[in-house]
């Protein structure tokens, strides 16, 4: 056992991963992945004020199916995108003037990433007042 646990802290020490982002990435909730597929994301620049874009996407990733949220913070949200497996997907956010907001789609996984933007930018697309399902 204690080789074991010496192994784990040398690979932790030479490794990239810094101790925080290890824990993180044993329980399932790291974001790094997401951060380093950022250079692929899908971006959109919206006609909306930084907090209109961030509850309106909430909004819309919660009523998406086979998708779960496991991280957020005030400049992105974190889920998984469970179809046909599991694969995490950040959704980033940046405010470019009062107006507007940039949105990024970052994910490993090409179908995950496509799908989410799909949801989140048809709806974008919607004016404010129209909601889903509504005519």
């Amino acid at each position: 056992m204690r080789l074991f646990v010496i192994f784990i802290m040398i690979i932790g020490i030479c490794g990239c991963v810094t101790p925080q982002e290890g824990l993180k990435g044993l329980a399932g909730v790291s974001t790094k992945v997401l951060e380093d597929n950022r250079s692929s994301a899908l971006v959109k620049v919206l006609n909306e004020d930084y907090k209109t874009a961030y509850e309106r996407t909430q909004k819309i990733l919660n009523g998406t199916s086979k998708v779960s949220i496991y991280a957020k913070d005030k400049r992105m949200i974190a889920l998984y995108y469970e179809d046909p497996n599991t694969t995490p997907v950040g959704v980033f956010f940046r405010e470019i003037d009062a107006t507007h907001t940039q949105i990024e789609i970052s994910s490993p996984g090409l179908y995950a990433r496509e799908k989410i933007a799909k949801e989140i930018f048809a709806e974008k697309r919607r004016k404010p007042n129209e909601e889903k399902g509504k005519d």
